[in-house]
């Protein structure tokens, strides 16, 4: 089939070139300019580098709103259209340009967690397993008929950046996979149950920031979550930021009040943790590894030199 292409970073880098190694034919590419922004440069293979090195025509965009757009759109006359971390709104006079429609690739199992950054929502919020849907695109954002869905299982200690790699190979098979069966005549897609769907916003600062009264296996899964190259879960000791780069729950129980750094657990410092942490019956989190807010990498053991005192969400 002949395919135009809406995509950027790495997720639309490694979906052109399974579409450039199969046996469709790419006609146009549309990207978004290169950023500065903390997250869109994270994952940040260029698109239209890898399209003009196969002499395909590029066209650099923030929206697909233009009339110049549209016109060459109409002009590539294609058969589907192949959607990828596009980060805006398309509209249905775009989507619905094609013979076959718009095919959309989500980094999630939808209807759950459409939207933004849904590998960091799903590993705090402890889930299973995380994976992809091909979807065919209609007016509501990630709500189409499934055309593909691709699961791979969350580790016990699995990082962001390990769903990353694992979800990051699902992307050019089940673009192909997904177009063979639309080339092949199938229409019977799997209709969204939205009673279980879920959407979720751009993480900010604010998601970042560790609240000590959340459970301790919580916020363990946040500072996974929060994984080199993202953006470290922070706190602040002594009115100073303070990143926690490795932390895993406490052997033991802990009592008293949330963020009161408290005891060596090991090589670890255990800071006590959750809403109801009077009771004693909480583990604690127990902080690995810190990075200062001049940059210093430091162990918990060699940064908290006393116990006592506390870890606070504002300095």
């Amino acid at each position: 089939m002949r395919v135009v292409m809406f995509g950027y970073q790495t997720w639309g880098h490694r979906t052109l070139q399974a579409l450039l190694d199969s046996e469709h034919e790419v006609a146009l590419v549309v990207t978004h300019p290169k950023s500065e922004h903390a997250y869109e440069k994270i994952w940040d293979d260029s698109v239209a580098d890898l399209a003009e090195q196969h002499g395909v025509p590029v066209l650099i965009r923030n929206r697909p709103d233009d009339e110049e757009l549209f016109a060459r759109l109409k002009e590539a006359d294609p058969d589907v259209i192949v959607a990828t971390n596009w980060r805006t709104w398309i509209p249905e006079r775009i989507f619905n340009l094609p013979r076959h429609g718009t095919l959309n690739v989500h980094d999630s199992l939808l209807p759950a967690y459409a939207g933004f950054s849904p590998l960091i929502w799903a590993l705090i919020n402890g889930e299973k397993e995380v994976g992809v849907t091909a979807h065919m695109m209609d007016e509501v954002l990630d709500a189409g008929d499934i055309v593909l869905q691709r699961a791979v299982p969350v580790g016990p200690r699995d990082t962001t950046t390990d769903l990353f790699r694992k979800t990051l190979e699902l992307f050019g098979p089940i673009t192909v996979d997904g177009l063979d069966l639309i080339a092949s005549g199938r229409t019977d897609w799997v209709k969204q149950d939205r009673s279980k769907a879920s959407f979720f916003h751009k993480r900010s600062t604010e998601d970042i920031r560790i609240d000590w009264s959340w459970p301790a296996e919580v916020l363990d899964r946040l500072v996974r979550a929060q994984s080199a190259p993202y953006p470290a879960a922070f706190t602040h000791h002594r009115g100073k930021r303070l990143e926690i780069l490795a932390a895993r729950v406490s052997e033991g129980r802990y009592g008293g009040t949330p963020g009161r750094i408290f005891y060596r657990e090991d090589d670890a410092v255990v800071i006590v943790a959750g809403a109801d942490a009077r009771t004693g019956r909480n583990h604690g989190l127990a902080v690995e590894r810190v990075r200062t807010e001049d940059g210093r990498e430091l162990s918990a053991a060699d940064y908290f030199t006393t116990m006592g005192g506390y870890l606070t969400d504002r300095p």
